[in-house]
């Protein structure tokens, strides 16, 4: 008893010291540092007002009842005060955090949660096609696990959504460069950029284009065999497109070439 008298003399020691060093004064009595579920809600309490204060509550939560129930609500509750605040810096620990939680607590029904939560840590930083995809990678690469390691959850529903989002913008990006090469007549690039596509975003819903840009990319660069084949895709699988009718005729031009 002596012991853990002592321990937790220590740990409401601490609790003070650590908001005095940051400019805080506060008090707590025994009763509540001898809690993790009263000390897990005075953390709560602060969430909206004072983040910083909250943290150092639900801190000591984890600090001093490392397997309590609480400790996990504590580690997802901080996660969560930085990822509202949405700011680049923000989300970075707020990704580690969760990233920290499904370490610590990897069969929590909250696991599910929190890998989402790291998905959308970079989706929400994620910049519109013609811009730099890197965060709409990391992003698709976090949902593709919440999918993977947690097949059943709710989240996985919403992660599916997000990821058929990600690789749209993907391929969008994509297509803006393929096109652009196709612009400027380096045909050899835009076949390789068009064909990135249809490889890695077969859901890509401007489909159309892709087919006839890469028909006419090999057409253009006199590999008139190898574009039929895409010409007649578009034709086929897309008759109301407003470029199947420019494919009908590159697919002539091609068949008379070939006679």
């Amino acid at each position: 008893m002596k012991k853990i008298s002592l321990a937790l003399a220590v740990a409401f020691l601490c609790l003070i010291i650590s908001f005095g060093c940051g400019k805080k004064t506060t008090e707590i009595s025994p009763d509540v540092a001898s809690s993790d579920e009263a000390l897990f809600k005075l953390g709560e309490k602060y969430i909206k007002k004072d983040s910083e204060k909250a943290r150092l509550y639900l801190r000591q939560v984890i600090d001093s009842f490392p397997k309590s129930f609480y400790a996990q609500q504590a580690k997802l509750a901080i996660a969560e005060t930085y990822y509202r605040k949405r700011d680049e810096g923000s989300m970075i620990i707020a990704a580690s955090e969760y990233r920290e939680f499904i370490s610590l607590f990897p069969y929590s029904p909250s696991a599910p949660f929190a890998q989402h939560r790291i998905g959308m840590t970079f989706y929400r930083k994620a910049l519109k096609p013609g811009r730099d995809q890197t965060k709409t990678k990391q992003a698709l690469e976090e949902f593709k696990k919440v999918v993977t390691n947690y097949p059943l959850s709710e989240e996985a529903k919403s992660a599916q959504e997000k990821i058929l989002d990600c690789e749209e913008r993907l391929a969008e990006h994509t297509r803006h460069i393929g096109e652009h090469y196709y612009k400027v007549k380096a045909y050899n690039a835009a076949i390789g950029r068009l064909t990135e596509i249809l490889t890695n975003f077969p859901n890509y819903s401007k489909m159309d284009r892709i087919y006839y840009y890469l028909g006419d990319s090999y057409f253009k660069a006199t590999l008139v065999e190898q574009s039929i084949p895409y010409f007649t895709k578009l034709i086929t699988d897309f008759p109301q497109s407003k470029l199947a009718k420019k494919a009908k005729a590159r697919l002539e031009e091609a068949e008379n070439k070939k006679k």
